[in-house]
């Protein structure tokens, strides 16, 4: 049966009309997206499948194109809208934050860093410098790569925080294999880069492990202690 045939109330358009966006179900809102089902699946049959065979609707909305390829009724067309809708709700995350960068509890740093790392593919690594008020002065980018090849040097962070004039900062890094739990080398490099900072007057307030679903706080889970 296609969705024209459903009883007014229950088709996806006509629900988020009356009732809003956040009364529809995942795939509901996927088949407004999709707007079109195959042959013998409705659109929101469609979604149902889709989220099934990927799990949530942060992994599809993630999926590269060859991936979404695959399945039928996807390709370039649907990738690209996906691809949009969820940079647009990147870019208004952003704006909210943007309003108020005040980074003054883990989950305010959390939330900022999972933004803008949370989608990389590879390990990036980055520092937060902030002022005496925990404002944000600057977001900058220490390295890019495999994990492998990520080397971050201690005396160029502490280079960055002199340039920048920062009382404080935060590192962080993401881990694209999925698990925010530290390494060993993640430990030993937090230890050795905050005895470094002291010698400048500066302190290092916190290390954060970013995932696409979990960010750790190494300050919270007692990696920084002493």
């Amino acid at each position: 049966m296609s969705i024209k045939q459903w009883p007014e109330g229950e088709r996806p358009r006509e629900k988020l009309l009356a009732r809003g966006a956040g009364a529809l179900s995942d795939a509901e809102l996927l088949a407004i997206l999709l707007r079109v089902g195959t042959r013998g699946m409705s659109a929101v049959d469609l979604a149902r499948y889709l989220l099934n065979e990927f799990g949530s609707l942060g992994k599809l909305m993630s999926a590269d194109a060859k991936t979404l390829s695959a399945y039928k009724g996807m390709g370039l067309a649907s990738f690209t809208q996906f691809a949009v809708v969820k940079e647009i709700g990147r870019r208004i995350l952003g704006e909210d934050l943007q309003e108020n960068i005040t980074l003054s509890s883990p989950k305010a740093v959390a939330d900022y860093l999972r933004l803008h790392l949370g989608h990389e593919k590879i390990e990036v690594s980055t520092a937060l410098l902030l002022n005496r008020q925990n404002r944000l002065i600057a977001m900058r980018e220490l390295s890019r790569g495999t994990v492998a090849e990520n080397t971050v040097y201690i005396r160029e962070i502490v280079k960055l925080a002199l340039d920048e004039y920062a009382d404080s900062l935060i590192i962080a890094h993401n881990h694209p294999g999925g698990s925010a739990t530290p390494s060993q080398s993640d430990i030993a490099f937090t230890g050795r880069l905050k005895q470094a900072l002291a010698l400048v007057d500066v302190s290092l307030l916190d290390h954060f492990i970013v995932t696409a679903k979990e960010v750790c706080s190494m300050r919270e889970q007692g990696y920084m202690e002493g």
